[in-house]
C-alpha cells in the first residue's frame, strides 16, 4: 500500500502527539518503549499499530520471530494496551490512521515532520 502525507497532516499528526505526551505523560511514555521495541526487533510499525488498535495484523504479522520473542513483545505491549488512558492514544492513531503508524511512530521519537512528508511504501 502507498500512503501520501502532506506536511499540515503530520503537523497536525505530531501537535495531537505533543498534546498526548502532555495531558498522559504516563502512556506516552510506555508508547515510546514499545516504539523503541518495535524498532529494536526489527518488527513493522504496522504489526504494533495493529496489536495497540485490535485489529487484525495480516501480513505485517511476524514470520521468522522466535515465539518467545512475540511473547515478550506482546508482554510489553499489554503494559501499554492495560493503561488507563489507553483510549486516547487510540483516539490519535484512529484519527490519523492515514497517515500510517510507521510515520506517527516516527513523529512520537520526535523525527520532523518535514522528513517524511511525501509517498512511502508500507508493506502489509
Amino acid at each position: 500500500m502507498i500512503t501520501l502525507c502532506s506536511q499540515n497532516e503530520l503537523k497536525s499528526a505530531q501537535a495531537a502527539l505533543n498534546k498526548l505526551e502532555q495531558s498522559c505523560p504516563e502512556l506516552f511514555e510506555k508508547l515510546i518503549d514499545i516504539v523503541n521495541l518495535t524498532r529494536a526487533m526489527q518488527l513493522k510499525y504496522h504489526y504494533m499499530g495493529c496489536l495497540i488498535m485490535n485489529e487484525e495484523p495480516g501480513n505485517a504479522k511476524p514470520q521468522f520471530v522466535i515465539g518467545s520473542v512475540i511473547r515478550l513483545y506482546k508482554k510489553e505491549m499489554q503494559r501499554l494496551t492495560s493503561d488507563k488512558d489507553i483510549e486516547e492514544l487510540r483516539k490519535v492513531f484512529l484519527e490519523y490512521k492515514h497517515t500510517g503508524y510507521s510515520r506517527l511512530s516516527q513523529l512520537a521519537l520526535g523525527k520532523a515532520p518535514e522528513s517524511l512528508a511525501g509517498s512511502s511504501a508500507i508493506i502489509q
